[in-house]
């Protein structure tokens, strides 16, 4: 048994390291491709020594093949489509810790493990105290959904944030006000992508709320791209 186990462990050792990528496009694969292919390929692995009749040892091979070939396909579409979203946008994918305190940015493009995120700052967004998109912000938002168009499996999140002035039920009628503009705008579109909307109010600032500057880079809407519905979380928190 314990032989066994070890040819497994070994088996899928092996697949992590050449026979996923030969599922893929030959590209360079970014980070989060190379995280996609190794859950992938232990879960399949696991589920193979667990499920079916036969040598364990080659279920594990069989599961680790095909569990690498779907994690590294969603962690592909994921690099992928923050590579294009940031080009149509005029910017680049921003991973760096503080890209959210960028003062010189109207746009910002990141991605995690599990979604890409896209950033607009409300200057360019809306007037103020408004929800009523502007001609800038309807421009950039339609721009980023002729890629969303390639990826119509991706599950769309867009969540509101504003500053602390004013009260917290105000601002959360106005975060949710923003979310909906975006969320609609998006949906409006008629791209089959499942779309979410929420507002925060002042709940998640990104710095604090001591200064004209720190407030402007806390009003803000935020697009989340997830690659299903597992992926989806509360932004809010």
């Amino acid at each position: 048994m314990k032989i066994k186990k070890t040819v497994a462990i070994i088996t899928v050792a092996s697949i992590l390291g050449g026979c996923a990528s030969s599922q893929l496009p030959q590209v360079v694969q970014g980070e989060k491709t190379k995280k996609g292919i190794a859950i992938g390929a232990v879960t399949g692995a696991i589920l193979g020594t667990v499920t079916g009749k036969g040598n364990k040892a080659k279920r594990a091979a069989a599961g680790a093949s095909i569990g690498a070939a779907i994690g590294g396909v969603i962690g592909y579409n994921l690099d992928k489509q923050a590579k294009q979203i940031a080009q149509v946008l005029d910017t680049n994918v921003d991973n760096s810790p503080n890209a959210e305190k960028r003062t010189d940015k109207d746009i910002i493009v990141s991605k995690t493990n599990n979604y890409v995120k896209i950033t607009f700052r409300e200057a360019m967004m809306f007037p103020t105290n408004s929800s009523t998109l502007t001609a800038s912000a309807k421009y950039k938002v339609k721009k980023m959904i002729s890629v969303l168009r390639e990826y119509p499996s991706t599950i769309i999140q867009v969540v509101g944030h504003t500053d602390n002035r004013g009260s917290h039920s105000y601002n959360q009628r106005l975060s949710e006000k923003r979310a909906d503009s975006v969320a609609r705008l998006i949906k409006n579109s008629g791209i089959a992508n499942r779309v979410y909307k929420k507002g925060c109010s002042f709940d998640k600032p990104v710095v604090p709320n001591s200064s004209e500057e720190n407030m402007a880079l806390n009003r803000r809407v935020e697009i989340f791209l997830y690659p299903d519905e597992s992926f989806v979380v509360n932004q809010c928190i």
